[in-house]
């Protein structure tokens, strides 16, 4: 694999880093772009409208993209599905990194991701395959997640919440990091300096993959020139990648760098046990002294509905739904298939149904703290949250007091 250096019109005027490698029959022009620059988005239309590619890849998932091609996705998903497979914190995560996103360009006038947008419009236009290279978000977060020490994911954690959530406008600083990363890197690019076990997943393994995807979507002879429109912070770990070794099995190491790492066999049987340690717990208490025993269904019933109740509650959740999480949430913790904030966002979606103005305002909303709770749709996505910590709480301190009562 060769690097080639190829004329460039004389009308075009390039600003961003640029990199032509030769591999094979085909020529990967990669253009590391700003990703809030009007300056890059111009660069990558020009560069499309010169004619000089058959083809184009932009650093986009099938998930962003659909977000890009489609802002108003989200309302065409059933929210009462995103609870059922528990993908409701993920949901959250996202809209919380939107949230950021929108920060900046209602700040600086420029559309984060304006190159890809704009990559996405002209690839249309002429009619060019657009191949999407980049991970998906999800695994993307999940496999950082992993990767992080237990110890240092609680820090992990309230930094992004801290950074997406604040009140404060957006620094100049935070401006320049979105200039060299997307929305994902900048938030954790003071981590990522610091933690090679966050820079791995984050940076490292998304430019080995990009290049991976490239050579699944390219093969020999199906282009001649194609347009990799990436970060510049992506632009020297996928060139290495490019001029070094080719992959025999891109595909396999496609999936080794998708691959999220099964919970440990004991995590599935924790809350089978909890649940059998509390049965226990109460017929222990019940052979002893039948006071005894309905003190001890007592205390479970108020701690574990009162403290999952609350978290409905912070999350100001209609009457009803605080109601019946405080009547659910002790019985769902004895059930380990089903889950308090499912309930509570069942009932939560019952009483409050969101309205197409929720779906529509839903990205400006979340730029706020106040707008979390105003709106419909990330409200409930809260009191899903709370309800679910706060059963997880109670299950704890419940079932310790348990064990106080009957060990004292």
């Amino acid at each position: 694999m060769t690097e080639t250096a190829l004329a460039e019109p004389a009308a075009q005027t390039h600003t961003g880093p640029r990199r032509d490698i030769s591999v094979g029959d085909t020529v990967f022009t990669l253009l590391g772009t700003a990703h809030v620059s009007a300056e890059s988005a111009n660069e990558v239309r020009e560069l499309i409208d010169s004619g000089e590619f058959d083809a184009v890849a932009i650093e986009l998932c099938d998930a962003r993209h659909s977000n890009l091609a489609n802002p108003d996705a989200l309302a065409e998903q059933d929210l009462f599905e995103i609870f059922r497979q528990g993908k409701a914190g993920m949901v959250a995560a996202n809209l919380a990194l939107g949230a950021f996103q929108q920060r900046i360009a209602e700040q600086s006038g420029i559309e984060p991701g304006a190159e890809m947008r704009a990559a996405l419009e002209a690839s249309q236009r002429h009619e060019l395959p657009l191949l999407l290279i980049d991970r998906d978000v999800g695994i993307t977060l999940k496999r950082i997640y992993q990767n992080v020490p237990w110890w240092q994911r609680t820090t992990l954690i309230s930094g992004l919440l801290g950074s997406v959530l604040s009140r404060q406008e957006v620094s100049a600083e935070d401006v320049e990091k979105l200039k060299q990363g997307d929305v994902l890197e900048s938030t954790f690019s003071e981590f990522a300096s610091e933690s090679e076990t966050l820079y791995t997943p984050l940076i490292s393994e998304r430019d080995r993959y990009m290049v991976m995807r490239l050579a699944q979507q390219c093969p020999p002879g199906k282009f001649t020139r194609v347009l990799v429109v990436i970060g510049a912070g992506h632009l020297k770990g996928m060139a290495e990648h490019l001029e070094g070794p080719a992959s025999t099995e891109p595909e396999k190491e496609i999936a080794e760098l998708e691959a999220i790492r099964p919970r440990s066999g004991i995590w599935k049987w924790i809350p089978w046990l909890i649940t059998a340690l509390v049965l226990t717990g109460f017929a222990i208490g019940f052979s002893r002294n039948t006071d005894l025993g309905w003190q001890l269904v007592g205390e479970w019933f108020v701690i574990n509905g009162v403290l999952a109740g609350i978290g409905t509650l912070i999350a100001l959740a209609h009457p009803i739904t605080i109601i019946a999480t405080v009547f659910a949430a002790p019985l769902t913790s004895l059930n380990p298939t089903i889950g308090a904030g499912f309930v509570a966002a069942g009932v939560e979606l019952a009483m409050r149904k969101p309205k197409v103005r929720d779906f529509s305002t839903l990205r400006h909303d979340v730029t706020s703290l106040k707008g979390w709770w105003r709106n419909r749709v990330s409200r409930t996505l809260l009191v899903f949250i709370g309800a679910t910590i706060g059963s997880a709480a109670g299950t704890w301190i419940a079932g310790l007091k348990i064990a106080g009562s009957l060990l004292g």
